[in-house]
Parts: C-alpha cells; structure tokens; sequence
C-alpha cells in the first residue's frame, strides 16, 4: 500500500510525496510509514535534434518543462481488496480480444465504419525528422496563450560549437523580442510549435493549428453585437477601481492547488486511523440582485484587503531597512510607523459614523 508522506517545504514545492508503507524489515506489518526515502529522478532527454534557421545549425536535446501534480487513484471492488481491471472485449460476444486481433475503424456515418489496417496509415506518417525548421520570427505578444499546448525546455548537445549557437539563438531572440515558429515531430506526430526565451533558456512550445480554435462566435451563450448589454460608464469605473486594487505583479507561488493539499492531507490522516470532520462550506449566493450595490460591495472589501497587505508588507519592510541602503525611504521604518496611524484613523471613523447613526 501507498500513502502521501509530508515532504520538507523549503526543499521541494511538494507538500506530500507516496511512499511504501511497509520496509523490507516490516514485512507483513501495516503501519504507515511517511519518513520513507524519496526517489529522485532526473531529467531525461525524451527528444533530441537540432533548430535551424538559415545557415544556422543548433544541436538540442527536448526535456519536459512541467509535471503534473494531479491525484490518481486505482479501482478496487467495495468491500474487497481486489483490483478492478480493464479489458478490451468484444461487443457481440463478450470475450477478450486479443491486441494482435485489434484493427481501426473511423466512422463516416452514424453506425457505418470505414476498417484501416496499420499499414495503410503508415504512408501518412509525417517524415521522421530531427530538425526544428524555423519558417518564422513573430512578436511574442502577437500569440494568445490559447494556442500553446505543451511546453519543454530546449537544451544544447555537449559540444562547444552547439552551446555557443544556442547561446546566440537565445541573445538575438530575447534582444527581439520574438518567437519562432517551426514545426516538430515526435512520436510519429507533427506539432507546430513555437520557440522562445524563457528564464535565461529556450522553450518550445507545441501549439495548436488555427481550425482547432474555437471563436466566441461558435457559442451561442456569449452575448455579441447587438445582444450584449451595454454597462454604464459608472459601473465600469467602479469596476475598474476594483481592479486597480486587487492588482500586483504576478507571483506564482501565491497560488496552490489547495484541493490537491487538502485531499492528501485527508488521505494521510486516514491512513493513520483518525477520525476526520469535513465542515460544510455555506451555499453561495449565485443571484446579482443589484449590479451597484455589489460592485460598492466588492470595491470596500477590496480596500480592506489592500490596506491589510500593504500594511503587512510595509511592517515587514521596516524589519529589513536595516539591511537596505537610504536611498529607499518609502520602504523605511516610517512607513511602518505610518501603519497604526491609519487604522486608529479608520477606527475613528467607524466610531464617528456609529455616532451619526445613533443620532440619527
């Protein structure tokens, strides 16, 4: 059996890893053990090739650039430790097919089949190639991120001669500020793809082809045209004021996949036989009864937000301006002693209108 055992946070981004319950010394004891050692594994090349443009030859080798971090689980039969398996049977008779027996059928009417064999498609096979041509330079801005698809880091082969390209290929595109635009093949498909700088290296992204994109247009939920409501200039200044409050620069490790922590800390307490309450969460309430009234509604809220995070960040500033050259006084010991004087401020205010109501 495999359980999820809590990993040091400041070493990895994974809160938990699965590990083995039982060591080779415990065979047949059942009880967890979440201090097991982890496998590490190391990046391997899964393509190798080159990029060319014009004369240009760069040797690189494809790694992947993300991994998953989804939760899977087996079937078993309730009340039974036995897996449940899937297997390809026939339709008619109910019994195994074997994999030497399967052939492909592409329907061209509803219940009618055309039968290919393996063979026949083989022709179609875009040709093996290991060389990225680059048929354009585009501006990366110019590509919404609706048509990339999967992403891998580009690296260069060993040599001094490839190292050196790759680095040129980097500089003149980052100076740029463009993409290039080629086509892949791997695992007996074509891709097209897109190569462009990304933290100091090249990344190749595969996209998809323009006829796999849907437009807005194809939807007929979307309101366009005349069928939009028009929104008042109010309610889009308002709503642009909450915007402006609730941005900042974007940091991807303000965000977590909370249900994925949640779901292995569950697994891991019940791997080790405690009794687990899960609150009910409120109804949320779906129905704008007042367009206004929730745009003030979320604005207010938002300066509370905002005012409690550049309070924590200006407290938090002030404890390291000693580390800090005086050339940045805003983020001094002054702008924390600045803090308490605005929510004493909003306490008086609070305390001034509670006033005016009991007078009221």
């Amino acid at each position: 059996m495999w359980v999820p055992c809590r990993l040091d946070t400041q070493a990895s981004n994974q809160p938990f890893a699965w590990v083995s319950t039982t060591s080779q010394s415990e065979a047949g004891s059942s009880r967890p053990r979440f201090d097991a050692p982890l496998e590490v594994k190391v990046a391997r090349a899964i393509w190798s090739g080159s990029i060319s443009f014009g004369l240009v030859n760069v040797p690189v080798k494809l790694y992947s650039a993300v991994h998953t971090q989804g939760l899977s689980f087996h079937q078993f039969q309730e009340g039974t430790n036995a897996r449940v398996r899937n297997k390809r049977v026939s339709e008619k008779t109910g019994k195994e097919v074997p994999y030497e027996d399967i052939v492909k059928g592409y329907e061209v009417k509803k219940g009618q089949y055309v039968m290919v064999e393996p063979d026949e498609l083989a022709e179609f096979n875009p040709r093996a190639s290991r060389t990225i041509d680059i048929e354009d330079f585009v501006a990366l801005d110019e590509i919404d991120p609706i048509y990339y698809d999967n992403t891998y880091f580009l690296a260069p082969d060993d040599s001094d001669g490839a190292r050196k390209a790759y680095a040129l290929l980097l500089k003149a595109m980052d100076d740029q500020g463009k993409v290039a635009i080629g086509r892949l093949v791997m695992r007996n498909k074509q891709y097209l793809a897109a190569i462009r700088p990304l933290d100091k290296a090249l990344a190749v992204s595969t996209m998809r082809f323009h006829d796999e994109v849907m437009s807005p247009a194809d939807i007929d939920a979307i309101p366009t045209g005349r069928s939009a409501p028009k929104a008042q200039p109010s309610e889009v200044k308002m709503a642009s004021q909450i915007i402006e409050s609730m941005s900042r620069e974007w940091d991807p490790k303000r965000y977590e996949d909370t249900y994925r922590i949640q779901v292995l800390d569950y697994l891991k307490k019940k791997a080790a036989g405690e009794e687990i309450v899960v609150e009910e969460e409120p109804e949320e309430q779906s129905d704008v009864v007042d367009l206004m009234a929730a745009l003030e509604a979320s604005l207010e809220a938002a300066k509370k937000t905002g005012s409690r995070s550049r309070s924590s960040s200006s407290s938090s500033s002030s404890s390291s301006s000693s580390r800090k050259s005086s050339s940045t006084p805003r983020k001094s010991s002054s702008a924390a002693k600045k803090a308490p004087a605005k929510k004493s401020s909003s306490t008086s205010r609070r305390s001034t209108s509670g006033s005016k109501r009991k007078s009221a």
